[in-house]
């Protein structure tokens, strides 16, 4: 099965929803051009990293961001991999990832399990508790939010229970670079899936962010790499190579699950 994907590589203006809106509207339609079956958007691409603030530029529920991309799916009819949005609960604020299909449903949110206390998240934001994994045209997927890709007994957690492709959304700062190129690909090699890494482009009062979203087969291959600034990045993915490749090298049947 092909699955063609593209990744809006965003600048985010730091603390402007609207803004951010527009721009990715104007990115979604350009991407379609490519007739995608998936658009991935970046973390906290409403906000940025504006965290000060949250507590009046968080999105309530997630629901303005949840129309925006319901009414861009029922339109295009195409899958969202939503990135992820500041998402102002009851309890207070969450990165949380939203998923919605090409009928324009709701399949599932998935919060940021990890916090990154050097940028300071752990000070505004609440972890999430549940896994990112869910379902699209009868496959099964997984999201996680940058800082997540560091620990991969959490990815592992997803792809032993069946994840094809593992989507990454993210701002990931310039200076690491090297990490979020090396880590993408082991988490890919080591899980024998996909990996569909989608980052930020630009900077913002502290950061410089890294961009190079990637797409990456079970191989460990670099399929496509975005370069630093704004820019759509598409390519098709087989998802039956998965399966292929989890019958040369069995490692999911292979496990030693009682001595980890």
């Amino acid at each position: 099965m092909k699955v063609k994907i593209s990744c809006l590589q965003m600048d985010i203006a730091f603390g402007d929803p609207n803004k951010n809106y527009q721009n990715a509207e104007k990115l979604i339609k350009e991407a379609m051009k490519e007739k995608p079956d998936i658009i991935v958007l970046p973390e906290l691409w409403t906000t940025g990293y504006d965290l000060t603030r949250l507590d009046t530029i968080a999105d309530k529920g997630s629901a303005k961001t949840i129309d925006f991309l319901k009414n861009a799916a029922k339109k295009y009819k195409v899958h969202f991999v939503g990135g992820s949005v500041a998402n102002q609960s009851d309890n207070g604020v969450k990165n949380t990832l939203i998923i919605i299909d090409n009928n324009g449903q709701l399949v599932h949110s998935y919060s940021k399990l990890h916090l990154f206390k050097l940028m300071h998240e752990h000070l505004y934001l609440k972890a999430g508790d549940e896994k990112g994994l869910f379902q699209l045209d009868n496959r099964n997927f997984a999201g996680v939010i940058c800082y997540d890709i560091r620990f991969p007994e959490w990815i592992r957690a997803h792809t032993s229970e069946g994840a094809e492709v593992l989507f990454v959304v993210a701002e990931w700062p310039s200076p690491r670079l090297s990490h979020w190129r090396s880590l993408l690909i082991a988490r890919a090699i080591e899980n024998q899936c996909f990996v569909i890494a989608c980052n930020r482009s630009g900077h913002d009062p502290n950061n410089e962010f890294a961009g190079h979203s990637m797409l990456i087969d079970p191989w460990g291959a670099v399929i496509a790499e975005a370069g630093a600034k704004e820019e759509i990045l598409s390519a098709v993915i087989e998802l039956d190579l998965v399966k292929d490749i989890r019958k040369q090298i069995p490692i999911f049947e292979d496990r030693r699950p009682d001595f980890y």
